[in-house]
């Protein structure tokens, strides 16, 4: 028996549904129906949960291959955003961008200005392949250039064809909905969302174990692209309380050479689409398909739909490279990498960008980490880029490292699923972190830190060396022990942790790092050594 969105996907005519109806009329909120569907086209219906008197508004995200983006591009979001939005930008934790507080009234000229500027939200949210991710190039490096093209054909190859988008938000020519086909995602698209991301070997920069497919390049002694390591399986989604739920990384198939990428891709996606969970929209994801058929039945499956054979190679060890900073470029100049806390760029922070981007129009690429870059700035100009920031009261000085990678998603007030704020606390709970380092004589260390309001995981929780995940309105589950590099799954110490809880856990744990961890150990690792049962017992007795 399928659920209510099957149903409503497999009557929507391709995504249409009453939306052009619904748009047309006075009510400031779409419909129950339509708040489904409208997902598919790149936005969500919020409701402020702590001003009951705000009409429902809109979050729109792009969709937008490995986050890049010319000046005019990052421009035009920048003024959208004013025009008919809260006056912020949000960079994503998927290289996206995302507007808040947009009108029904206003939805249609936000999106054809996004689409004047070849900009789009089509495919962005839904049970879709999203934004394809990719490792951000702040280097001009050539082997992490040549993934653009890459990117760029996952993207267009996987988007879907329905045309509902172009003719309810841009005016375009009607097609009828009878005569359409859906390639490759079929009349009822995918069991749930897809998220291709793609980096080179040795860098991952973009979380690869957390996607459902992972792509990960190699290069022959020219420097040229010659094949793929691919991974399968990743996802964060859980839910409290049901262990059928689950965190997980990805597996790594084999290596194939570039001729089977899109094969091989197609089969994956097919995969999920025929066997994904349609009863249990918790179960839907591709990493429970492998979880429930077993790695060996879906690697041969993936080899007898793409009609290949993955090679077994050795894969090199990650590192994740700074790319925050001035940075030298290959071609001369340079590239600006700016830390935004949670993503959230307003106020003065953004006319100081919207300046920078304006009168010196560097490109910009936004990273999975949501930082964003600006890219191909003239080695002259630098002293007037720095003097720029400074007058609009954000001088550029060097990211302090337990900020510079830490994240946290939307939650309160927007977020329907949120159970308890991160956006809004991370910086009271960073200081949390400063303050029991230095009183465990930890000074000189910093770890990976992440936090969500929920269980769904979209800030990648799940492996960080520390995070906290949030488990009811005054509490949150503490997890420990993943990596910066995103290889390991971090696991939970503690439940229902408050936030005035939280400094006296935090100087359990970090006690015992100080005196059990070796002098260079980092956080994550001496975590995952040691065990939960080591680490959970110290804190239930001494709380």
């Amino acid at each position: 028996m399928s659920t209510p969105m099957e149903a409503l996907k497999a009557a929507s005519q391709h995504l249409r549904g009453n939306l052009a109806e619904e748009l047309a009329n006075a009510d400031p909120s779409f419909s129950k129906d339509g708040q489904l569907l409208v997902k598919f086209h790149g936005f969500y219906q919020q409701k402020d949960r702590f001003d009951k008197e705000k009409p429902p508004a809109l979050m729109l995200r792009g969709r937008i291959p490995g986050g890049r983006l010319s000046p005019e591009q990052y421009l035009a979001w920048d003024d959208l955003a004013d025009r008919y939005g809260d006056g912020t930008l949000r960079v994503t934790s998927r290289q996206s961008i995302e507007l808040h507080g947009v009108l029904k009234d206003d939805i249609k000229a936000t999106l054809q200005g996004l689409h004047a500027a070849l900009q789009t939200t089509k495919g962005a949210c839904g049970d879709v392949v999203r934004t394809v991710t990719q490792a951000p190039n702040p280097w001009l490096r050539p082997d992490l250039a040549q993934l653009d093209a890459v990117v760029n054909q996952l993207a267009s190859h996987f988007q879907a064809t329905s045309n509902a988008y172009a003719e309810i938000w841009l005016d375009g020519e009607r097609v009828d909905p009878e005569k359409e086909q859906e390639r490759l995602f079929g009349p009822t698209y995918l069991p749930r969302k897809f998220k291709f991301s793609v980096t080179v070997v040795g860098e991952n920069l973009v979380d690869l174990y957390t996607n459902d497919v992972g792509l990960a390049a190699s290069f022959d002694d020219r420097g040229t692209l010659d094949g793929f390591f691919v991974f399968a399986g990743g996802g964060m989604g859980m839910t409290h309380g049901d262990e059928s739920t689950f965190p997980r990384l990805a597996d790594l198939l084999g290596w194939i050479p570039p001729a089977a990428l899109l094969p091989v891709a197609e089969a994956v996606v097919g995969v999920h689409r025929d066997e994904g969970s349609r009863e249990n929209r918790k179960h839907a994801r591709l990493k429970y398909v492998i979880a429930r058929k077993g790695l060996p039945w879906f690697k041969a499956e993936i080899e007898t739909r793409a009609s290949i054979a993955f090679e077994d190679r050795e894969l090199p060890p990650w590192r994740t490279s700074p790319v925050l900073g001035w940075l030298e470029r290959a071609d001369g100049t340079l590239a600006l990498g700016l830390s935004i806390r949670s993503g959230r760029i307003g106020g003065h922070f953004k006319a100081a960008l919207h300046d920078a981007v304006s009168n010196f129009r560097p490109s910009v690429q936004l990273s999975p980490d949501q930082d964003l870059i600006l890219l191909g700035l003239k080695q002259e100009d630098r002293g007037e880029v720095e003097a720029l920031f400074l007058v609009h009261g954000h001088p550029l000085e060097a990211a302090e490292p337990l900020a510079a990678r830490a994240m946290a998603c939307v939650a309160l007030p927007l977020c329907g699923l949120a159970l308890i704020d991160a956006e809004r606390v991370l910086p009271d709970r960073l200081a949390d972190i400063r303050e029991a380092l230095s009183r465990q004589g930890l000074e000189g260390r910093s770890l990976l830190f992440r936090m969500t309001g929920c269980a769904n995981g979209c800030a990648r929780p799940y492996t960080a060396e520390l995070a906290l995940v949030g488990q009811t309105g005054k509490s949150y589950v503490l997890f420990v022990g993943g990596d910066p590099e995103g290889t390991r799954l971090a696991f939970p110490v503690a439940h229902k942790v408050t936030v005035e809880a939280f400094p006296a856990a935090l100087d359990h744990l970090f006690a015992a790092w100080a005196a059990e961890g070796h002098p260079d150990e980092p956080f994550g690792d001496f975590a995952a050594r040691v065990g939960a049962e080591r680490l959970r017992p110290v804190f239930e007795e001494q709380a």
